[in-house]
């Protein structure tokens, strides 16, 4: 049989294998996926390339790693719903990073999430300022769930101050300057720009979260 026919049979061939696999380990949002999936998925992907590749190896030998990887998952994913802890350990916990109104930076590193992906998650929820959050929780997909306070609807949220630096891009988009912005927080008890973490303005009004000591 000529090699490039034998290519495209087993693509096909694994196309339909991978298909029936995916779908007896079950439906999941990419959102969704947890670790268990994910190296599954890759590993699958992986052996699915490598034999479409070598055609010199028996089909059922580049079968066979896939369908032992779809028994192991199916068998964790068994052990992860019928512990809490087991899916605590593969999973994680959902994370609050912001709790009553305040950010939490520890945990926020802790999770190697900064106010770059906060602010690009709060976009996309339609929250624009971040002032009008009660809670937002860092969930193990990656997701973020938001409470907003009551009737705190408003406009967008401009950081000027995050991670202790000040944002002068951010300061000349509002027709301000460094000097203006230091005054503004020396009058309402901020001295040492530092120690702020994130503050934002908007409406004439300032948030301001202080750096976690």
């Amino acid at each position: 049989m000529p090699e490039y026919t034998l290519i495209i049979l087993r693509t096909l061939g694994l196309y339909a294998i991978i298909l029936v696999i995916f779908r007896i380990m079950g439906k999941r949002e990419i959102g969704e996926i947890n670790v268990l999936d994910f190296v599954v998925y890759i590993m699958i992907a992986e052996l699915a390339v490598v034999a479409i590749e070598n055609t010199k190896d028996q089909f059922f030998h580049s079968v066979l790693p896939m369908v032992l990887l779809m028994g192991v998952q199916i068998i964790l994913s068994f052990f992860s719903l019928k512990s809490k802890s087991f899916r605590d350990i593969v999973d994680g916990q959902p994370t609050i990073i912001i709790k009553n109104g305040q950010i939490d930076e520890k945990e926020m590193k802790k999770q190697r999430y900064n106010f770059d992906d906060l602010l690009l998650q709060l976009r996309e929820k339609n929250i624009r300022n971040i002032a009008d959050v009660e809670f937002a929780i860092l969930e193990t997909s990656g997701k973020l769930s938001i409470i907003e306070k009551e009737d705190q609807k408003s406009g967008i949220t401009i950081p000027l101050i995050i991670d202790g630096e000040i944002q002068e891009e951010n300061l000349a988009w509002i027709n301000k300057n460094n000097l203006w912005l230091r005054q503004q927080l020396r009058d309402l008890g901020y001295k040492e720009i530092k120690d702020i973490s994130f503050c934002s303005y908007q409406d004439g009004k300032f948030f301001i979260d202080l750096i976690d000591r």
